[in-house]
């Protein structure tokens, strides 16, 4: 019982150990995210979603993205919510950290900058608020 009970606590750490490692956008897609530069205050990226595309569930710590096209999105929340948001090429705007899934649901491909703030709130925090927050932010 005790060898039982070692095995099931030892896969539960390692499961909890690789689902945080697994919520860094870069590392577990990819395909819509690439790392530009890097150093001690930030991380830019640049993502690219083709029409119709979607991601994983993934993390981001406090933002600023700059878009360079016209995009209408979808983010669904950790907790099964789900937010669409338009945004226009040329906006650009804040979030604070955030975990989400997004998907492209317009016919048009998204394209941004996105500058990850380091030292600012952690990436792991559920923002379920994030894309009005963006849209607030949007029409300052």
């Amino acid at each position: 019982m005790r060898r039982i009970l070692m095995f099931c606590l030892a896969a539960l750490c390692l499961g909890y150990t690789s689902l945080l490692s697994a919520q860094d956008a870069v590392k577990v897609d990819p395909k819509h995210y690439k790392v530009v530069s890097e150093n001690d205050q930030v991380r830019i990226l640049k993502v690219h979603y083709a029409p119709h595309e979607k991601s994983v569930m993934h993390s981001h710590p406090a933002s600023v993205a700059v878009m360079m096209s016209d995009a209408k999105m979808k983010f669904t929340m950790p907790d099964g919510k789900t937010q669409e948001m338009a945004a226009k090429s040329g906006e650009s705007m804040y979030s604070e950290a955030a975990t989400h899934n997004p998907e492209v649901i317009g016919d048009t491909q998204l394209d941004m900058v996105l500058i990850e703030l380091k030292g600012h709130k952690s990436a792991t925090k559920a923002a379920a608020d994030e894309p009005a927050a963006m849209a607030k932010a949007a029409k300052k």
